[in-house]
């Protein structure tokens, strides 16, 4: 199945396209309700060999970039309370194993470095497809899913509620849509 599945995705190295590609997440608010996000500074890289005990995938996020289309929430998320920007400019992934969960769907073992913290993650992703653009560039789909903890990076931050809620959730939903470019 691994090399079947390892077809999905054809064998090269596949950069993400930021224009057509998005790293977005989700955090509940004083436990009601989602506030969603995304990163606008992005770049990742997927390398496909043979088989997927060669294939890796790592990627790097600007987090200043981050915009909750609140610019208030947004420059506190990137003081010391959370990202901490000025000191952590930057979040990054490195796949640790790759495997196959089913016909179109990869596990993806990795660390993740966030405000100067690696923890493992695992995400899921999902192959959307593969084609060539207009332009002659073979292009591959992928929806990757995923969450951590934001407490395991350091992120505590936090403020009672008399509800018993607490304003941010510690759990973090991840989801990225990705559109990566096979290179030449």
């Amino acid at each position: 199945m691994t090399t079947a599945t390892a077809t999905l995705v054809p064998t090269g190295t596949w950069n993400v396209d930021p224009s057509h590609s998005k790293v977005g997440f989700a955090v509940k608010h004083m436990g009601i309700a989602n506030v969603r996000g995304e990163f606008t500074d992005f770049e990742g890289t997927l390398e496909i060999g043979e088989d997927l005990a060669s294939a890796t995938a790592y990627g790097t996020v600007k987090v200043a970039s981050v915009d909750t289309n609140e610019a208030a929430r947004d420059e506190h998320l990137r003081s010391g309370d959370f990202f901490d920007a000025e000191n952590h400019a930057e979040m990054t992934f490195r796949s640790t194993a790759i495997e196959a969960v089913d016909g179109d769907t990869f596990r993806i073992t990795g660390d993740l470095t966030l405000h100067g913290v690696t923890n493992p993650v695992v995400l899921e992703a999902e192959v959307q497809g593969t084609d060539v653009d207009p332009w002659g560039n073979d292009r591959v789909g992928l929806e990757i899913t995923g969450q951590l903890s934001r407490g395991d990076y350091g992120m505590k931050f936090n403020q009672a509620l008399g509800s018993g809620n607490v304003l941010v959730g510690d759990k973090v939903k991840l989801a990225l849509d990705v559109s990566a470019v096979k290179a030449a």
